[in-house]
């Protein structure tokens, strides 16, 4: 599913209008019910509330009075209250004014604060809030009138609903320049916008519904600009293969981890499990040589293989020859690797040398830091690397604030200056390919914030690549699957206490949710 800006979403609008000859008013109207009905759905006692509609002036007011109507055709008690004068209202949204007129709808007009503290009570004693201030169009910080508004109704204890963006958040940007509404649930409309998938303006916007009004999906699908999209279940569900009666191990894969050294023998075999359990048909661990018994010991399902090491535990540069020699699909390479000068040598050279796709994490992405343009994807081969900010910043040589300011900017610039695809971890997940697109996972949780959880990612898009063969495929359905497992062990476990291992006993409950399937459960 796309997001897009402002601009994006102007032409969508115009196209849908224009070319396709679906009027506004019906967008209008549609993202009115809509709305409505995303409220009915969530609010279980909305037939017995009473609702205040506050509206502004432009089209988001229209939706607005279309909410009102559509809620006072179900019997609801509705207040509708106008941050301006009707004198001033235009277009669709004055045609839908008049409606509620004809009704006997009267609107409280609200022009200045002395309006505003006058019929406060009134919206205080409301127990749901619709807000239909302002929708894309604003950019900036809000200030006089607009401002107290909506300071004054974030005090309330009522759920606010609202209409495409909460009021005070621009649709190009997920950084806040000032006050703005904080929603229990944002009912966005025709797609998502950026604030409402990128933190910190995401946490205003509550529950997020996206509204279909009525814009045929190649409109949106086909606008110029930037190509961001979201990672939905629905999307996700298709990428899962569906695996023939016949099918035997050669069928799905080999993956070589290689991971590990004297202390962090963990990261080789979470890195290891994590490929496993994303359906690799053979994994084999690559570790320096005093590690792999340790490693071997760890679980019977993978296979080992000793590297030359150095006198501190890490992998050695005269490892690359044997490892070039391996037979194998896909390379998953940094975790826990350390970082020996004789291991960073090793990196670079099986980098710049390999004739198979590459995962790259931890350590070997480290490798590369104070020569970042040595890190390049080549014909033939992909490489895919998995930064969390820290190590993204470390490439680039800039601050961790720098990278989490802009994240999409951060990875999308990376991916497309060094012909990779980019997996930048963190809350909202972004997953840039090397020609511009890019994507973002809304599932997964602050408890995944521990030791160990990128190595599993790193073996898990390693095993989805050497099944799907696609580079961008495999980054999202990991990614995706990732956060999936992380929410369910949440679920038993709570965000304090959730560890990697918790995370990776669910991956195989990740993919049967995502593909719809359950677990039989037997009588003991």
């Amino acid at each position: 599913m796309r997001v897009l800006n402002t601009d994006q979403m102007r032409e969508a609008d115009r196209r849908t209008i224009e070319d396709i000859g679906i009027p506004s008013v019906v967008l209008m109207e549609n993202a009115g019910r809509q709305a409505v009905a995303a409220m009915e759905a969530a609010f279980e006692d909305l037939a017995t509330s009473r609702v205040g509609v506050i509206c502004g002036r432009g089209n988001n007011g229209g939706d607005g009075f279309v909410v009102a109507r559509t809620l006072i055709q179900r019997g609801i008690e509705t207040m509708v209250f106008l941050l301006g004068s009707v004198a001033e209202i235009r277009g669709d949204a004055r045609t839908n004014l008049e409606i509620l007129g004809r009704i006997g709808l009267t609107v409280v007009e609200i022009t200045d604060a002395q309006e505003w503290e006058l019929h406060s009570t009134e919206i205080s004693e409301c127990d749901v809030i619709v807000d239909a201030i302002l929708g894309t169009g604003f950019r900036g910080r809000l200030s006089g009138l607009l401002e107290t508004v909506v300071a004054d109704v974030n005090s309330l204890s009522a759920p606010i609903v609202s209409i495409d963006l909460p009021t005070g958040v621009s649709a190009d940007t997920q950084v806040l320049e000032g006050e703005a509404i904080d929603a229990s649930m944002t009912v966005t409309l025709a797609a998502p916008k950026i604030p409402l998938v990128f933190p910190p303006a995401d946490s205003h916007a509550g529950d997020l519904v996206i509204a279909d009004i009525g814009i045929p999906h190649p409109v949106i699908d086909e606008v110029e600009g930037q190509y961001l999209e979201l990672l939905t279940r629905e999307q996700m569900r298709e990428l899962v293969p569906v695996r023939a009666p016949e099918s035997h191990k050669g069928d799905f894969g080999r993956v070589l981890v290689i991971a590990g050294s004297r202390g962090r023998t963990g990261a080789a075999h979470l890195a290891a499990m994590g490929a496993l359990k994303s359906g690799a048909g053979l994994v084999t661990v690559a570790t320096p040589h005093s590690c792999l018994p340790i490693v071997a010991a760890m679980a019977p399902e993978y296979m080992t293989e000793p590297l030359e090491e150095t006198t501190s535990g890490t992998i050695d540069f005269g490892a690359v020859d044997r490892v070039l020699d391996m037979q194998t699909d896909v390379i998953a390479l940094g975790p826990g690797l350390g970082q020996a000068p004789g291991t960073a040598a090793f990196v670079q050279a099986l980098v710049e040398r390999a004739g198979v796709p590459l995962v790259l994490d931890a350590d070997a992405l480290n490798a590369f830091v104070g020569d970042p343009e040595r890190l390049v994807g080549r014909d033939g081969v992909d490489v895919i690397i998995t930064p969390h900010p820290g190590e993204m910043a470390r490439l680039l040589g800039v601050s961790v604030e720098e990278v989490q300011r802009d994240r999409l900017g951060t990875a999308r610039d990376f991916a497309a200056a060094h012909r990779v695809h980019v997996v930048l971890k963190g809350n909202r997940t972004v997953i840039a390919a090397p020609d511009g697109r890019t994507f973002v996972n809304l599932t997964g949780n602050a408890g995944m914030a521990t030791g160990g959880t990128g190595d599993l990612l790193t073996g898990m898009i390693a095993a989805w690549f050497a099944q799907l063969l696609d580079a961008e495929a495999a980054s999202k359905l990991a990614v995706y699957l990732h956060g999936t497992a992380g929410d369910l062990a949440e679920a038993d476990e709570g965000e304090v206490a959730l560890t990697a291992g918790d995370l990776m006993t669910r991956l195989g409950d990740a993919v049967l949710e995502l593909t719809a399937r359950r677990r039989v459960k037997r009588d003991q």
